[in-house]
């Protein structure tokens, strides 16, 4: 197949909308009744309707899922847990057709490129799949290949999702998606470039070099292109292998977890925004191994600033103080009441950096983190008319929501109050916004917006 092939064709497009359109057609015909005849709709029965219709496709849907499942309300939580159960592993490509790809990549005599390179992928994933192969100097590499027509794939799928995002805000007003679309419209536009997941992995593998627990592959730029991505094979076991384990054991993999995703943040202004169990190993020395960069927010200084101020700000009861910390975020139109409603979740986020002790992330009954918060915040917000979330402020949530529920599964007992103040103690808008000017014209990354 040519490389032109893997352009957002018509034709690519146009089977992509008629498979998912189907899907969600049903879903606005179910809404639609429930919402203008009251006939009651079995919001679980449609959702596993609608995983069926859908598990047959490849790719972007599952990365979408996997995003909503830690945005709080973006769509009713019976939808994300079917849309979540999509194959995660797709079908692979078969040998011919990798053979095919990999010589449309990298050049009809790409095998010599190579020591060895597996017939069999290691990993299927939402919109590649990884082979393992040698470089002949001996070293072990990973190569992620992306499917073909992936482009297509991804506009057909964000149409669709816009739709379902239009009828969900008929029904319920709570919250207005319309960022949190163009948010994750942008973030999965950027992760078929297999070229800037390259910078974002250069980035992070800059800003975590004295983190020696936390590990990040080494790209090998002659042998990746823009749907191609060749680098150092990392060996690691999953993260639920350790989530049994002794406690002191599951405190080191959640401090190196911490380290890994807010060393960027308050450092550099940079955040990952996509910590689901297969973006990450451990290693036998409980360290663990970052795999995934596609899903990367460069964020503006003063919004870093806006976290540490929201922080204050709920810390000592200041709503002044946190208005303005939202104010920066991007919020509008913020009401007593509304500001209120974010506070309630701010106050659930905020919650283990509050007390100078060791704790669990969260020190309820609930099994899934935020839930009972998010319920509550949800209904309040849907009173009072519902709030838009600024941009910025959909992968930071989905961050600090994701991070916990790693936490959660690995019972950890940590002072996550002296971890932050570690970060924050010596903050400086002025220097963070050096550091990551600097960082960032070194990997190639486009400076934030």
């Amino acid at each position: 197949m040519s490389a032109g092939g893997e352009e957002n064709s018509l034709g690519g497009r146009v089977m992509r909308y008629a498979r998912v359109g189907a899907a969600v057609g049903g879903l606005a015909a179910r809404l639609g009744a429930e919402r203008v005849f009251g006939m009651a709709l079995d919001r679980d029965r449609h959702a596993r309707d609608l995983r069926t219709a859908l598990g047959g496709l490849k790719g972007p849907l599952m990365k979408v899922a996997q995003l909503l499942s830690t945005i709080p309300d973006a769509l009713p939580k019976e939808y994300v847990a079917e849309l979540i159960q999509l194959q995660s592993n797709a079908p692979a490509m078969g040998w011919p057709f990798v053979r095919r790809r990999m010589a449309s990549e990298l050049g009809p005599d790409w095998e010599s490129r190579f020591a060895s390179f597996e017939h069999v992928a290691a990993a299927a994933a939402s919109l590649g799949q990884v082979h393992r192969a040698t470089l002949p100097d001996g070293t072990a590499v990973a190569c992620k290949l992306q499917y073909p027509d992936m482009s297509s794939a991804v506009e057909a799928d964000l149409r669709q999702l816009k739709l379902i995002f239009s009828i969900y805000e008929r029904y319920d007003r709570a919250v207005h998606t319309e960022q949190i679309h163009a948010e994750i419209s942008a973030r999965l536009r950027e992760e078929l470039d297999y070229a800037r997941e390259a910078q974002h992995m250069r980035l992070y593998g800059h800003m975590l070099r004295s983190e020696a627990d936390v590990h990040v592959p080494s790209v090998i730029a002659d042998r990746s292109t823009r749907r191609l991505l060749t680098m150092t094979w990392l060996d690691g076991a999953k993260l639920l292998t350790v989530c049994d384990g002794p406690v002191e054991q599951r405190n080191r993999v959640a401090h190196a977890m911490f380290r890994a995703w807010y060393v960027p943040f308050y450092y550099y202004g940079v955040i990952h925004g996509d910590p689901h169990l297969g973006n990450y190993q451990v290693r036998a020395d409980d360290g663990i191994n970052l795999l995934d960069f596609g899903c990367i927010r460069v964020f503006p200084p003063r919004f870093v600033q806006g976290v540490i101020e929201l922080y204050h700000a709920i810390r000592s009861g200041d709503r002044d103080r946190a208005i303005h910390a939202y104010e920066i975020w991007g919020f509008k139109n913020l009401t007593p009441e509304i500001v209120e409603i974010l506070n309630l979740w701010a106050g659930f986020v905020y919650a283990p950096l509050m007390e100078d002790r060791a704790r669990a992330i969260q020190e309820t009954s609930s099994g899934v983190y935020g839930r009972e918060v998010a319920e509550k915040v949800h209904g309040e917000l849907r009173r009072v008319g519902g709030v838009t979330p600024p941009r910025e402020f959909v992968l930071m949530d989905r961050a600090a929501i994701g991070l916990g529920s790693v936490f959660l599964h690995l019972k950890a007992e940590v002072n996550w109050y002296q971890l932050f103040h570690e970060l924050i103690r010596d903050f400086d808008v002025a220097a963070l916004a050096a550091r990551q000017a600097d960082a960032l014209a070194l990997a190639g990354v486009p400076q934030a917006g």
